[in-house]
């Protein structure tokens, strides 16, 4: 029997901005918490523990990884983004997806222009991401226009090959990666949490990031409990290696940190991020 959350059946199928052009949607949710300690406690019925135990143990399962259970939920969501981006979400390969085809369909005429606090050089220190700090207003204006006049140029180019009776699988071949696309997308609760962990890290692009804090929050409305199990222990919690936690103990007796420097740099860092948590 399919479970009705309240809080979720209010915001079934509406859209939630993100970007500039771009939404969430979550169009249907199968399970909740109560079937993640449900399928755990299998031999007992609905009702037989506390709200107090059912929180206990669903911490319990996240915190030692037994997963099975979470598998039981399940979310389809509506999502609009850039290619780009859509491009990092199909890396995630244990969800379901079905996407718009610009081989049956007209491409729109939508494409995604960052926001000058979002335009910044490549960082020195990490080679897969820009600098925190934005470019000046004056130039991130310039690029703005530059991305807006090679997106026009891109459609326009692509129109009149389409209206000129070119195949629309070979039309839309030079669009460009700002391109909008949709498609729905289904996943379970444990490699949903894993999909979050990953996309809410500060190193994950900006763009991902913005969609994985408005799907974290539309999760929540599901399953409060699990997922303020997984903020406490994978998306805010801090893990260490054997070595590191050899090293800790040393630190903490007062210890030379027996690791290399490119390790201890790695373990700082856990231990800077674990502070500011």
């Amino acid at each position: 029997m399919h479970c009705i959350v309240s809080e979720a059946e209010k915001i079934l199928d509406k859209d939630f901005k993100v970007l500039d052009k771009g939404f969430v949607r979550m169009v249907d949710y199968y399970g909740s918490d109560q079937r993640i300690v449900q399928s755990a406690r299998v031999s007992y019925g609905k009702g037989t523990k506390s709200v107090s135990q059912d929180e206990a143990l669903i911490d319990y399962l996240l915190r030692h990884q037994h997963t099975s259970p979470f598998e039981q939920v399940v979310f389809t969501f509506h999502l609009k983004m850039p290619i780009f981006v859509a491009r990092q979400w199909v890396r995630h390969r244990m969800g379901r997806m079905n996407e718009v085809s610009g081989r049956y369909s007209i491409m729109k005429d939508e494409f995604y222009v960052p926001k000058a606090g979002c335009i910044a050089r490549q960082s020195k220190d990490n080679k897969q991401g820009r600098d925190s700090e934005p470019l000046p207003e004056s130039e991130a204006a310039s690029v703005q226009v530059q991305f807006a006049e090679g997106q026009q140029k891109s459609y326009q180019a692509y129109s009149d090959m389409v209206n000129s009776g070119l195949a629309r699988e070979i039309a839309r071949i030079n669009l460009p990666l700002s391109l909008y696309t949709e498609f729905y997308w289904q996943m379970d609760l444990h490699n949903l949490f894993h999909f979050l962990k990953l996309r809410l890290d500060s190193h994950a692009q900006y763009e991902i990031r913005e969609y994985a804090k408005v799907i974290l929050e539309l999760v929540r409305t599901v399953c409060p409990m699990a997922t303020s199990s997984f903020e406490n222990n994978m998306n805010r919690g801090v893990t260490f290696t054997g070595e590191e936690m050899e090293a800790l103990r040393a630190v903490l007796a007062g210890k030379e940190n027996p690791l290399t420097e490119k390790k201890r740099k790695r373990f700082e860092e856990k231990i800077a991020t674990g502070v500011q948590l």
